[in-house]
């Protein structure tokens, strides 16, 4: 079966499709149908089976026979550690976590708050709470102390598992203290913490709250998996709100399990026992269903990755981690990829590895410009699959489903929906736009498994956020078109088409054309206010390392372009070169902060910015320009 036949057989019998895709998964008792309508456009996936994800994650590979097969490999080129778990050390060190986090009364339901860097330890947290029903909310490492307060009285967790430190290139990074500085600002007080004690620096433990990861373990009983209902959360992930309060995107058991299956084949492309490498970080979706949960159920090797994609030495790291663990299905941020042709424009670490067993790359996070998209194919010579999801929805939009159909690449376009998605454009008023005319990106009811139900604690906010808007459709909050052929152009967040002069334009239209300029590594268009033509676009470029040309003459160029490719209409006059770009850590541009620099609004330090300092820089090259004032 092609795209087309197995799309339109989910369409033709939802049920059916997905109760099929469950009989991949190990159920305790399966559910009598797939999904269930509880009202109000509220649904849910499975609800009625009984599963435990640690189970399908892990022990179900050991009892089939592999469990010497590497489920692990940790590659730390910042603490210059390499190791592999296989399936059966990896059952046993949860197993003994679980044993000492239920001698300590975490049972089913229960929160447990997990706040660690990229070590195996951080996953071994979150299979150890799936293996008792415990609920898990990772907390990105390093997270500031007003920020995880804010997540600990919203989940309000019996436990928090931490690290003592994580490890940046050139610094270590305080965990410790941040975590008593939370649980001190916090209204709720966790029962215990475990820390888990580096090398890079031991922590100081509060006696009777605090206590050490092998200690804690030591003599109790490992704990068995505990079945839970389909809808029962398996995790809850903050996700940054509009209002500062951030919103607890929830997942349940069932459809998670379900999806993430699904997915490893038919989008990923690869079979039980072949290494996925998803470079991302376990505080983000991407590591949580990517590093974590997606490879282990199918049963891949997932690799841990401690470093960054330059400086760790180098521009080639990327490539070493390929080579020497034989990936054949990479996944990262376009903004990894940017900083590493930044770095090595003609490719020239590529040429050093053998990358024989890399079959695909996929790149998410955020629009993959065209420039970036045929930088990695002209070097790596595989199939460059941009591909669309949210921390909402968990897994894949719109992909190209390799593992059914190798679809032609389009680039710009993260190519079709997934089956599941009944993706629509919307005007304004909700009503479906033709092909090829920009509008909102919304998704009919109801969304498929493995995406959220609802948020922790907030159902209201749930409806408002995403339902409201358009009634019967979930909103992404993305802006696009789709063309003749089905295929999806994702172009900006809703709040990135700008208005000029009543024209709407698309600010991921003009990043696109500026990419494309030879001196350009990375890119940001914004809208900022004008009393004229109501918003004007303005453009942040970082250059290529080693070009050496006049500023003002590639902004010159960069405009010309503009005006040549979109056309005078986009009114593109202003653009300036910057060092770097305000991102989130995961790699997002913070594009709204900007437009608030800019036009000299108050705006909150977003919790998840990398780099605070960057701002400061913003604001100079817009103050240069006549703005920020």
């Amino acid at each position: 079966m092609g795209y087309k036949d197995v799309y339109d057989s989910w369409k033709a019998d939802p049920d059916a499709f997905w109760m099929e895709a469950a009989r991949a998964i190990d159920w305790d008792t399966p559910p009598s149908q797939a999904l269930f309508d509880r009202g109000d456009h509220m649904y849910e996936w499975f609800a009625d089976g009984m599963v435990n994800t640690c189970w399908n994650a892990v022990d179900r590979h050991v009892e089939a026979g592999r469990g010497e097969q590497t489920a692990i490999i940790y590659d730390s080129p910042i603490t210059h550690t390499k190791r592999e778990i296989s399936f059966v050390e990896l059952r046993n060190r949860v197993a003994m976590l679980a044993g000492a986090l239920r001698a300590k009364g975490v049972e089913k339901g229960d929160r447990v708050i997990i706040y660690m860097p990229m070590i195996p330890e951080a996953l071994e947290a979150m299979l150890a709470c799936a293996r008792l029903g415990a609920v898990h909310s990772v907390v990105f490492g390093g997270f500031a102390a007003h920020e995880l307060a804010v997540r600990i009285d919203d989940a309000t967790p019996k436990a928090i598992i931490a690290a003592s430190c994580g490890m940046e290139p050139g610094r270590v990074v305080h965990y410790k203290p941040l975590l008593d500085n939370a649980i001190e600002q916090a209204t709720h007080k966790p029962d215990f913490c475990v820390i888990f004690q580096r090398e890079q620096e031991v922590a100081k433990l509060i006696p009777g709250r605090d206590y050490n990861w092998h200690g804690f373990q030591y003599g109790v009983q490992p704990a068995d998996c505990v079945p839970v209902e389909g809808n029962h959360p398996a995790y809850i992930l903050y996700t940054s709100g509009t209002t500062g309060q951030p919103k607890g995107v929830v997942r349940h058991t069932g459809g998670h399990l379900v999806a993430l299956n699904w997915s490893m084949k038919n989008i990923y492309n690869v079979d039980p026992g072949d290494v996925f490498w998803a470079a991302s970080d376990v505080g983000w979706v991407v590591g949580h269903s990517y590093i974590c949960y997606g490879p282990l159920i199918h049963g891949n090797t997932t690799i841990v990755f401690e470093g960054k994609p330059v400086g760790t030495p180098d521009a080639g790291t990327f490539w070493r981690v390929i080579s020497e663990h034989k990936v054949r299905s990479f996944f990262t941020a376009p903004t990894a990829f940017r900083a590493v042709k930044r770095e090595d424009p003609k490719g020239g670490f590529i040429a050093k590895y053998d990358l024989t067993d890399l079959r695909a790359v996929f790149l998410a996070g955020e629009r993959a410009d065209p420039a970036t998209i045929e930088w990695a194919q002209e070097h790596l010579k595989v199939p460059v699959i941009d591909h669309w999801w949210q921390t909402e929805t968990g897994w894949s939009i719109a992909a190209n489903p390799l593992g059914i159909e190798e679809l032609p690449v389009k680039l710009g376009s993260p190519t079709v929906p997934m089956p599941g998605y009944d993706v629509q454009i919307l005007d304004e008023a909700g009503h479906p736009l033709p092909d090829g005319e920009l509008g909102a990106i919304a998704v009919k009811l109801p969304l498929p498994p493995g995406t959220l139900p609802t948020l922790w604690n907030a159902e209201g906010r749930f409806q408002k956020s995403y339902l409201d808007h358009f009634p019967g459709y979930y909103e992404t909050g993305d802006a696009g078109m789709k063309d003749a052929e089905g295929y999806l152009y994702i172009m900006a967040r809703t709040d990135d088409v700008i208005n000029v002069a009543g024209h709407r334009l698309s600010t991921g239209a003009m990043e696109e054309v500026l990419a494309s300029h030879a001196d350009v590594a990375e890119c940001a268009v914004i809208g900022v206010t004008d009393d004229l033509k109501g918003q004007l676009p303005l453009g942040f470029l970082c250059l290529n390392a080693g070009c050496n040309r006049p500023h003002d003459v590639i902004v010159k160029e960069s405009v010309a372009l503009v005006r040549q490719q979109i056309g005078p209409v986009a009114a593109f006059k202003l653009a300036c070169v910057v060092d770097r770009l305000p991102k989130t850590r995961s790699g997002k541009i913070l594009r709204a902060t900007m437009v608030k620099i800019a036009d000299s609004e108050t705006f909150k330090m977003p919790a998840t910015i990398d780099d605070p300092g960057i701002l400061e820089e913003i604001s100079q090259a817009l103050r240069g320009l006549g703005y920020a004032k």
